[in-house]
């Protein structure tokens, strides 16, 4: 990892990968607004924790116009540990979008991944964008991921205390089943 990396245009960069991203976010959007998603701004939020969330989701962007000049590692242990975790991360953001959008609107989504963790977007998303900052062994990368992470982490309460508004006792029962995050036990989480 340099502390000031190659830009370069090439077809073998990280905009390979992050293309995906920004083609799944055009259908999604579209679906979130039919599902009536929260936004940052409806959100019971401090001024502070709501511009943090909302700009850290925003620097997916950045990160987008960044992966066409960023060299992926290739032949290195850089490229060949975050590469199957890129994949990963891809596989199952995506296996996570269709079945957050096939999902009836009258529903909370709970099969799929979503039996496994509350937040499985997310979490796919980190994945991804861990695998990424590996493969390309980018600093700046890892630093956007951190501010993801701690964006969402803080942007979740948002979101669960909506769908307790929307679904009442049927989403209590599946926050009572289901971890908030993949892999980390449910804790005493009160709503």
């Amino acid at each position: 990892m340099s502390l000031i990396p190659a830009f370069k245009i090439g077809l073998w960069n990280a905009w390979i990968f992050m293309a995906y991203l920004l083609l799944s976010f055009i259908p999604f959007v579209y679906v979130a607004i039919k599902k009536s998603v929260p936004s940052v701004e409806e959100s019971g939020l401090s001024r502070v924790a709501k511009v943090f969330a909302g700009s850290s989701k925003l620097l997916l962007f950045p990160a987008m116009v960044y992966s066409i000049f960023l060299q992926m590692k290739l032949g290195t242990a850089w490229f060949y540990v975050g590469l199957p975790i890129t994949l990963i991360g891809l596989i199952a953001y995506t296996i996570v979008l269709v079945n957050w959008a096939t999902t009836p609107l009258s529903n909370h989504v709970s099969r799929g991944l979503y039996r496994y963790s509350r937040h499985p977007m997310y979490v796919t998303m980190f994945v991804f964008l861990l695998g990424l900052g590996i493969v390309t062994a980018s600093w700046v990368l890892f630093l956007l991921f951190i501010v993801f992470v701690v964006g969402c982490v803080v942007f979740v309460n948002v979101e669960e205390q909506s769908c307790l508004d929307k679904w009442g006792d049927a989403y209590r029962e599946y926050m009572d089943r289901t971890p908030k995050w993949i892999g980390i036990p449910k804790s005493g989480e009160s709503y």
